[in-house]
């Protein structure tokens, strides 16, 4: 598969380990805002030992810019998570909303994987307002509040009712101050997604165009037939970066979604030392003021890369 011919995509990485100015091995899946006047970025660095293909923990990480391209990271990680009960934290994606940034996090704990809801000011203190029940994950907040609430999607991991499997889906859900959430809506079933025989999820926080909400996803396909396919012995996962279009006033409705992948690994520098290659996940997803859109990538689960279109043809995809 190929990414769309809309997109663009820089010619190199934007972030990788070799940028970090303490342990890191893999720099991916980075949470991308506008925050006082800079790109923020917080990111995912799994360290430990890259080139014996060893990793002994995570943390996340913060790095800051003036054009979205070239990065500044922060002299050492910005947040962590580490107790009797929870073994990590990862996976971060920004929200700014009433001028505040909040981070939707996902918390491995021994008694399942949770996800969590922090907002800060300053990226060196953190407020948690929320920790999910488990098995739930891949939460994205909307930038502000929908009918009164605050709005996210999220992607809970239901297995024993769904016959073992991961055929897990994208759901909605509100919340009147952040800590307690329900009115659960689906949102958009495994089933709908031509390019997906595995799961589902959130990637992006939307944006908001005229037309909708403007949603990237991830989707996962299951390749049998493959073995080794990065460091380890055998991997046989896929994952795509989809696009599509939530209602205005009620995002569990979607208007349109384009029925092809958006982004997929197709570049050299996408898969090069790639830990698991042939994955694509979007975590950051910015609206300029020109009418371009910025998607910043995990690729391979190795590097952070960053892909361009312009907002109207990724809207008329998902329309047309």
């Amino acid at each position: 598969m190929k990414s769309s011919s809309i997109i663009k995509k820089l010619d190199r990485p934007v972030l990788t380990r070799k940028d970090i100015p303490y342990n890191a091995a893999l720099i991916f899946n980075a949470g991308v805002t506008k925050y006082n006047g800079k790109y923020v970025m917080v990111f995912r660095n799994d360290y430990g030992d890259f080139e014996n293909h060893v990793l002994k923990g995570t943390n996340i990480g913060l790095a800051t810019s003036d054009d979205g391209i070239s990065w500044s990271v922060a002299p050492k990680p910005c947040f962590a998570l580490e107790d009797d009960e929870i073994q990590r934290a990862y996976d971060p994606r920004l929200t700014v909303i009433d001028g505040k940034c909040y981070m939707c996090f996902a918390v491995d704990t021994k008694h399942g994987l949770r996800g969590g809801i922090a907002s800060t000011e300053d990226f060196a203190h953190f407020d948690i307002h929320s920790m999910s029940l488990p098995d739930n994950r891949n939460m994205a907040l909307f930038p502000e509040k929908i009918g009164g609430y605050f709005t996210r999607l999220e992607r809970p991991m239901p297995v024993y009712s769904r016959r073992h499997r991961d055929t897990f889906d994208i759901w909605m859900s509100q919340s009147p101050d952040l800590e307690f959430w329900g009115r659960h809506k689906l949102v958009i079933g495994t089933e709908s997604i031509p390019f997906c025989n595995d799961k589902i999820g959130p990637a992006a926080p939307p944006v908001k165009t005229e037309k909708g909400w403007l949603t990237t996803f991830h989707s996962v396909m299951l390749y049998p037939e493959r073995e080794k396919n990065g460091w380890e012995n055998k991997w046989i996962k896929a994952y795509y970066g989809g696009i599509m279009l939530l209602d205005l006033d009620d995002p569990s409705k979607v208007i349109g979604k384009y029925d092809e992948p958006l982004l997929v690994c197709d570049r050299d520098f996408e898969e090069e030392d790639g830990f698991r290659k042939d994955v694509i996940f979007p975590g950051g997803m910015i609206l300029e003021d020109s009418g371009e859109v910025k998607i910043y990538y995990g690729a391979s689960d190795t590097v952070e890369c960053l892909a361009t279109a312009d907002v109207n043809e990724l809207i008329k995809l998902c329309t047309e």
